[in-house]
């Protein structure tokens, strides 16, 4: 008796310390406990994620992956798993589980040292929301005084759901949601049993036990997870078996992205960097809507990448990427040739392959994921050697002349089937607005994102050579200049006594043709004509009509090679320009982001445009007026002469025997099927070919396309080459100009991008009037055939005169020294 009252007193003297002691490690610790009170309000660190818009996910930013799901959505087998797994007693304890308690401090006086374990799902959400990892007895009761916190606030189903999506499952996935998509490109209900044991597993060690870093650890953890959900009866025997036998079979996903828009992407994060701030740009979980849609902008990207394979493809093949062995005897036994394609990256639209074996036909190609494909002769036989930017060596005759076996290569797919490809050397960009609002419908700022993160779209700013002539013309037509008026297309030489050298603009080609019309003038692009202009109006006149157009007046020479687009601009700078003559003559401010909102669907902004027609929107349309720049009738004049430049003499072009120097577009039967006639365009070449273009419009849809070469020194040291990229600027060569470089990318981009455009004739606006005129002389004619046509004019600058009197016409430069 005297012992069982020894150890009855004993144990109510335990108890009572016992309870001391934690009633004084409270007191002691309380003013430093954390309310919980804010978890049924928690903001999860989720990323911000980026749209078109129409809802085609085109990146995610944020380091940590977080995808929040509620407790109703999540598979009754994956909470059996945690439970079974992490908290057996979790519906029946208090926050604390005793029998967890006991064995955690049984192992601390066997061991002598704390070790885990022991801790419920309530603590450790407890240790994830306030709490470090670090093994102390003050965290330790820290963890199990919130814990109790935690259980006296939350429902259990609450503290569930904090903890299902607040622990770390690594690869920076937190969370149920992110884990399924991280390790397995899932959503939850889209799981296996076996997957759902193998995601219940990985709070215990994630890093050390997740199966892309450690399959065979991650397989044991999931056999554990599986045994201990049979053991509870939430599995049968039968499922247990199956799960038991799923293969191991998973890679590192990214977000769902479901349409490839890097260059846009990184203009979204940027900007809204510069709003937000990082954390909260990154980690807030915004949506971010923008102006793109995805049909036109994947039209945009493969018409830039697959225009910059056409002109590499023109200049020759510069060879093999590397050589695994040069002769079949040294052909390696023991090389595992797949690991070794796999060290070459994809970029853009070719692949890595090594050529295993060929006949003089076609070749036989592994690839990194271990496949084994034939390429035919007609995917390769444009190799012709590379020699230089000029000139390509004889055509190749059989295969062996290209390559060998041995030669890791480059290609790219087709819908004739593989073909030889190489990265190509020169750079380019497209961007394309609605001109109504200035809402950026497609942004590409270059061949790859992963070879160079400049974006030439709108960072680049690149001499403009004729694209600038629409604006020179515009400013003539302001003074006293009409689409008839004569101006002679003959050499200028103009003697420089300061420098000691003369001045001869020269046309391209070299052609002239002595007095010319002013839209024959633009739709030929006659170089010495907009020098003539120019030199008419003065330079101030044409720099200050310029900026309307938002050009920066800093940014201008002041001198006439101004008017053969000397003035360098970026892509998006130029559409702005050519958006002014096809919305009617308003400059409106581009934007490519159209609304955000936060991780609940609440809108945070909404884009507010500056517009062209404020009465075309709905009464309560949150839009702007934008300012008119020039008139309508200007604008009408200027398009119409772009548009001599696609059809050049009109319906007697056969006759008149020219076209203007887009001619090529008409060609295209997606486009003019959609719009008729209606399609405006110009080309730009400066006079060194570094630089070559094409702007042009239809109804609705304004696109600037760019080719050249980089400038390390104008990339501000932000373009990253690639090693087989120039890093010299130099000429677009080989008879390249802005019509055979830079406008087929147009054309591509705007066969598919015409498909979401409301096709609009251009209307005559009011205020101009229309007289038959002869073409030879621009004055008026009587006659009804080829040799005349109906123009249009700003009332009081019609001719007055019949070509059949007796004066001579009226050709402006017709005193200018012809040379």
């Amino acid at each position: 008796m005297k012992l069982v009252k020894w150890l009855f007193y004993s144990l109510i003297i335990a108890i009572v310390l016992g309870s001391i002691t934690v009633g004084g490690m409270y007191l002691y610790y309380k003013d430093e406990l954390p309310s919980v009170a804010e978890l049924r309000d928690v903001s999860w660190q989720t990323p911000m994620q980026v749209y078109s818009v129409d809802g085609e996910m085109i990146a995610q930013f944020g380091e940590i992956r977080r995808i929040p799901v509620a407790l109703e959505d999540v598979p009754q087998p994956l909470i059996d798993a945690f439970l079974a797994t992490e908290d057996q007693r979790f519906y029946q304890h208090f926050g604390i589980d005793p029998i967890g308690v006991s064995r955690a401090l049984f192992q601390m006086v066997t061991t002598g040292e704390i070790q885990g374990g022991g801790s419920t799902i309530t603590q450790q959400l407890a240790r994830n929301f306030y709490l470090t990892f670090e093994q102390t007895l003050t965290r330790k009761a820290k963890e199990a005084f919130i814990a109790l916190r935690l259980e006296q606030q939350l429902e259990k189903d609450e503290i569930l759901e904090l903890y299902l999506n607040k622990i770390a499952f690594g690869h920076r996935a937190h969370g149920i949601g992110a884990a399924a998509q991280v390790y397995y490109g899932k959503s939850l209900d889209e799981l296996t049993l076996g997957q759902m044991a193998m995601i219940a597993g990985l709070p215990k060690a994630p890093s050390t036990m997740n199966p892309i870093s450690r399959p065979e650890r991650a397989k044991a953890r999931r056999a554990v997870v599986l045994g201990r959900m049979l053991a509870e009866d939430k599995i049968t025997e039968a499922q247990y078996q199956a799960a038991l036998a799923e293969p191991i079979e998973t890679k590192l996903h990214g977000a769902e992205v479901t349409m490839d828009a890097p260059y846009l992407a990184e203009m979204v994060r940027a900007e809204m960097v510069a709003r937000y701030g990082e954390d909260v740009a990154y980690n807030s979980g915004m949506k971010v809507y923008t102006t793109t849609s995805a049909k036109q902008q994947q039209a945009a990207q493969r018409a830039v990448q697959l225009n910059l394979h056409g002109y590499d493809e023109r200049h020759g093949y510069r060879g093999v990427e590397a050589r695994l062995w040069e002769r079949e005897s040294e052909r390696p036994t023991d090389l595992d040739l797949v690991a070794e394609v796999a060290r070459f990256e994809a970029i853009g639209m070719t692949v890595p392959a090594l050529v295993t074996a060929i006949t003089e036909t076609d070749a036989t190609l592994l690839f990194a994921n271990g496949t084994q494909e034939v390429m035919n002769w007609r995917g390769m036989a444009w190799a012709r050697p590379y020699m230089h930017a000029e000139r390509q060596g004889e055509p190749p005759e059989k295969v062996s002349d290209i390559f060998s076996p041995g030669a890791i290569i480059r290609v790219r797919a087709t819908e004739q089937g593989w073909r030889l490809a190489q990265v190509p050397e020169p750079s380019a960009a497209l961007v394309a607005l609605r001109p109504q609002d200035g809402a950026v419908a497609a942004a590409v700022g270059g061949y790859s994102f992963a070879v160079s993160q400049f974006n030439r779209a709108i960072q680049a700013k690149r001499q403009s050579g004729s694209n600038i002539k629409p604006f020179v013309y515009s400013a003539a037509l302001d003074n006293g200049f009409t689409l008839a008026t004569l101006v002679n297309d003959a050499p200028i030489n103009q003697w420089n006594p300061g420098s000691g050298i003369a001045w001869r603009p020269r046309n391209s080609p070299d052609v002239y043709e002595g007095p010319i019309r002013v839209r024959e003038a633009l739709a030929k692009s006659k170089n010495v004509v907009s020098v003539r202009l120019l030199r008419a109006m003065g330079v101030d006149t044409v720099v200050e009509h310029m900026t309307k157009f938002g050009f920066d007046y800093n940014e201008l020479p002041r001198n006439e090679s101004l008017s053969l687009g000397s003035a360098s601009m970026t892509p998006l700078e130029v559409a702005r320009g050519y958006a002014v003559f096809a919305n009617g003559g308003y400059l409106v401010e581009p934007y490519f982001i159209s609304r955000i909102v936060d991780n609940e669907g609440n809108e945070l902004y909404r884009a507010r445009p500056t517009v062209a027609c404020a009465e075309c929107y709905p009464a309560d349309a949150d839009v702007v007026q934008a300012p008119q720049v020039i008139s309508e009738q200007n604008a009408f004049l200027v398009t119409q002469a772009m548009n001599s430049a696609v059809w050049g003499g009109g319906s007697w072009a056969h006759k008149t025997g020219w076209n203007g120097t887009a001619w090529r577009v008409q060609r295209s039967k997606p486009i003019t099927q959609a719009v008729g006639r209606n399609i405006v365009g110009k080309t730009g070449t400066t006079n060194d070919s570094k630089d070559t273009w094409f702007s042009g419009f239809v109804s609705g849809l304004v696109a600037t396309g760019w080719v050249g070469f980089d400038n390390l020194e104008r990339a501000l040291g932000r373009t990253t080459m690639h090693p087989k990229l120039s890093r010299e600027e130099q000429p677009i060569s080989g008879a390249e100009a802005g019509a055979k470089t830079a406008l087929p990318m147009w054309i591509d981009f705007m066969e598919v991008a015409v498909q979401e455009v409301e096709a609009a004739p251009f209307q005559v606006p009011p205020g101009l009037v229309s007289a038959r005129i002869d073409l030879k002389t621009g004055k008026l004619s009587r006659a009804s055939d080829y040799t005349t046509r109906f123009e249009y004019f700003i009332p009081g600058t019609a001719p007055t005169e019949y070509v059949d009197t007796k004066s001579s016409p009226t050709i402006f430069g017709d005193d200018d020294s012809i040379f």
